[in-house]
């Protein structure tokens, strides 16, 4: 069976050098990720080069790398570790979500500024 157009000629469970757990600390599937000025050697795998490359132009999320590259999360998060491990990439944690507003704190925020006029 030949592989159709956007089907993987390696399967993705191979990008993970056959480990069972990423080299480094666990990552947040939204971690927003950026491209150091730090060159990839050259015995730097297809797959590694391929997520530099997406982070070229600017910063991505694990989630959307793994789906540009057409990999499940699970395994993209090893080229990740690996990267940021060789210091090629840095991840930062997502922006955690606001918390509900305090009603009475914009309440008085609006009466403050209405007193401004």
């Amino acid at each position: 069976m030949t592989p159709g157009p956007g089907r993987r000629l390696i399967p993705a469970y191979l990008v993970t050098g056959g480990r069972s757990t990423p080299t480094g600390p666990a990552l947040d599937r939204l971690a927003v990720l950026i491209r150091t000025d730090a060159a990839l050697a050259p015995d730097t795998g297809s797959e590694h080069r391929r997520l530099c490359e997406l982070l070229e132009p600017g910063a991505l999320t694990v989630v959307e790398c793994a789906a540009h590259l057409d990999l499940p999360v699970s395994a993209t998060v090893f080229l990740v570790t690996d990267l940021v491990a060789a210091g090629r990439l840095h991840a930062r944690p997502p922006i955690p979500s606001a918390g509900e507003l305090d009603r009475s704190l914009v309440e008085r925020l609006l009466v403050g500024l209405r007193s401004l006029h």
